[in-house]
Parts: structure tokens; C-alpha cells; sequence
């Protein structure tokens, strides 16, 4: 993997390029990869941008839903929530129900 792929495969998940993002997940780069001069995964900029279809192909691809991309400091659910991105946390939820509890201290 080339950072020049992940860096294209990053971008076509910000701006939503579905076949180009499909293109490099197909071809080997790493969707939990986070770039030293990005620091975000392109899950969570998929999210942020509302791009859902992009997002659940990267989680049928291997992207962790539980990852943190650095720069945000938010994992997937964590920016669903805050972009108000209601279906794809959703989706979250249901396919991930261990990882969509709040800790105890976020309840009150």
C-alpha cells in the first residue's frame, strides 16, 4: 500500500466517490489506516459527511467501528451522534449493539 492509494481512498470517502473508494478497499489498502499529515479514518469521514453508503461498504470491509480517528476524536458512533447523521447511527446501533452503550458516566 502506497500512502498516495490511502490518501485517494480517503478523499473519494469525503466527497462520496463510491467506485473510487470501492477501487482501493478492492485492491488492498487498509480502511483503518490514518495517515501521519490526516490523522482520520475514512469511516469517520464518510460519517461526517454524510455519505452512508460509503460508510457501510468500509464496515463490510473491514473498517473498525470502534476506532477513534485522531484528528476528530470521535469514533463512528461518537460521529454519527454528533454530525446528526440519524440512519447510519442506526445502523450502528443494530449491527453493533455492545459498542453503542453509553458508559455510565455519559448517562446523567
Amino acid at each position: 500500500m502506497s500512502a498516495g492509494d490511502w490518501k485517494e481512498m480517503y478523499k473519494a470517502a469525503q466527497e462520496g466517490n463510491f467506485e473510487l473508494l470501492k477501487y482501493h478497499i478492492e485492491n488492498g489498502v487498509d480502511p483503518n489506516y490514518q495517515h501521519p499529515e490526516i490523522l482520520s479514518t475514512p469511516l469517520v469521514a464518510a460519517i461526517a459527511a454524510g455519505h452512508d453508503e460509503i460508510a457501510l461498504f468500509l464496515l463490510d470491509h473491514g473498517a473498525k467501528p470502534d476506532l477513534v480517528s485522531e484528528f476528530d476524536g470521535l469514533n463512528p458512533f461518537q460521529a454519527a451522534e454528533k454530525y446528526k447523521r440519524t440512519a447510519i447511527l442506526e445502523i450502528l446501533k443494530s449491527r453493533f449493539p455492545a459498542l453503542s452503550k453509553k458508559p455510565f458516566w455519559k448517562i446523567f
